[in-house]
């Protein structure tokens, strides 16, 4: 299953990882296997991950980072037809450095930016950090099956697999009448929660984040 948090500054304060650190913990369900966080050197970004064990055991562990150290990469669920697409990655001179799946949208995305997502077929959504544009790129597969929600507090955009994980982040967790009503009415619309200043990617759509929007 696995899960992620992610997080990007808006503003110039730098992002701490032990914030990203208690996120993750709080998906330790999704991902028993095995945990992982990386800080962008300047602050500016982290990832973190909470890994189910299924594919390439030892060697897809996460965040998962170019040989450049340009592009960094969280990912919960899995694409499809991984293999092939490897394969023709590495012909076109990619250093592919596993054999897990999670790996071909770090680099389709280097070849193509959001271009990479025509080409990506599974279930799945991901958060990347593009430490060359300063940017946070983030989406979720068609039908929406992994979840992926996201939200914007003391000047940081986090995102995360689950909104407990945004609140063990620091994210504040109150709810609002919209979302109540919503809920209770069974009429939550695709970008909704339950939750003031929290709100999810909805299907098929992606997020990008850069120079402080």
């Amino acid at each position: 299953m696995c899960g992620f948090v992610a997080v990007c500054a808006l503003r110039g304060d730098e992002v701490e990882l032990d914030d990203v650190e208690r996120g993750v913990s709080a998906l330790a369900h999704r991902g028993p296997d095995g945990r992982g966080t990386w800080r962008d050197p300047a602050g500016r970004a982290a990832l973190g991950h909470a890994r189910l064990s299924i594919i390439d055991i030892q060697g897809g562990r996460q965040p998962m980072s170019s040989v450049d150290e340009r592009h960094h990469l969280v990912v919960n669920g899995e694409f499809y037809d991984f293999e092939r697409l490897l394969g023709a990655l590495r012909t076109r001179g990619h250093q592919v450095r596993s054999r897990s799946d999670s790996e071909v949208a770090l680099h389709l995305y280097r070849e193509t930016g959001t271009g990479c997502l025509p080409l990506l077929r599974g279930e799945f959504a991901f958060a990347l950090w593009d430490a060359e544009k300063r940017a946070l790129f983030a989406a979720r597969d068609r039908f929406g099956i992994k979840p992926l929600f996201y939200a914007v507090h003391d000047g940081k955009l986090w995102l995360a697999s689950e909104i407990k994980a945004l609140f063990a982040a620091g994210v504040p967790a109150r709810w609002t009448d919209d979302g109540m009503f919503s809920a209770l009415h069974f009429c939550m619309g695709q970008g909704e929660t339950l939750y003031g200043g929290i709100k999810q990617v909805p299907p098929g759509h992606y997020l990008w984040a850069q120079d402080g929007t």
